[in-house]
């Protein structure tokens, strides 16, 4: 089925492209977990990333950060989309990013884990 996102769709076809030339499979899953329905997309609360990221981590959500819960880590987070308030709670401690620049910014994924 076509998405009708045209970023979503670049966005896909960057990330497959970037794992097949880097040789990195982290990529090709992001792509993957994105090519999903909306509803079946992950949804991570600030409270989730507290509890199991590790300090300089970089997390990857392939779906929405929600604000519920504090971040209480130095944690890099890209994600498809941010709720305004979690955007906010992230800049305090760490960097809240696009999963676009985060590919430009560490093409071969090290140090980056995926959540959702």
């Amino acid at each position: 089925m076509q998405k009708t996102n045209i970023q979503l769709e670049a966005l896909i076809q960057e990330l497959k492209k970037v794992s097949s030339k880097e040789n990195v499979n982290i990529w090709k899953a992001i792509a993957l977990d994105l090519q999903k329905p909306t509803r079946q997309r992950g949804v991570v609360n600030l409270s989730k990333i507290s509890l199991t990221a590790n300090d300089n981590e970089t997390i990857v959500v392939p779906g929405k950060v929600l604000a519920t819960g504090e971040l209480n880590r130095k944690v890099t987070v890209a994600a498809f989309k941010f709720s305004k308030e979690a955007e906010k709670k992230i800049s305090k401690s760490g960097k809240a990013i696009t999963i676009m620049e985060l590919l430009k910014e560490n093409p071969k994924g090290k140090n980056t884990r995926i959540m959702g």
